[in-house]
């Protein structure tokens, strides 16, 4: 079962999850930063130009979490560093990689 800390930034969403982001632009590299406020904090390599960012972002996810990029969708904060993204996979298979990513980067 996550922490109460993990399962605050990931909820069920019709048949899939949201996951609320707090993202870093312009990063040495992609990867995930720690819970923030909420959030899961992702620094991101890609500039925020253009919407760049955004589909890093999308890219990265679905890559992390297999699934095709069509299974994600920003909700809410296209144009903010806060996002609401919605995925389609499942509650358990989402949570069980947010513990992985979290540990991987030492929280």
């Amino acid at each position: 079962m996550p922490a109460k800390t993990e399962s605050s930034c990931l909820s069920v969403h019709g048949n899939g999850v949201l996951l609320q982001l707090s993202v870093v632009p312009n990063a040495r590299r992609t990867e995930v930063d720690r819970l923030h406020d909420g959030a899961l904090r992702v620094r991101l390599a890609a500039p925020p130009i253009d919407g760049r960012a955004n589909e890093a972002l999308i890219a990265w996810l679905a890559r992390s979490l297999g699934v095709a990029k069509r299974d994600v969708e920003v909700l809410r904060g296209e144009s903010s560093r806060r996002k609401q993204v919605a995925i389609a996979v499942s509650h358990d298979v989402a949570a069980a990689w947010l513990s992985a990513v979290l540990s991987d980067a030492g929280n």
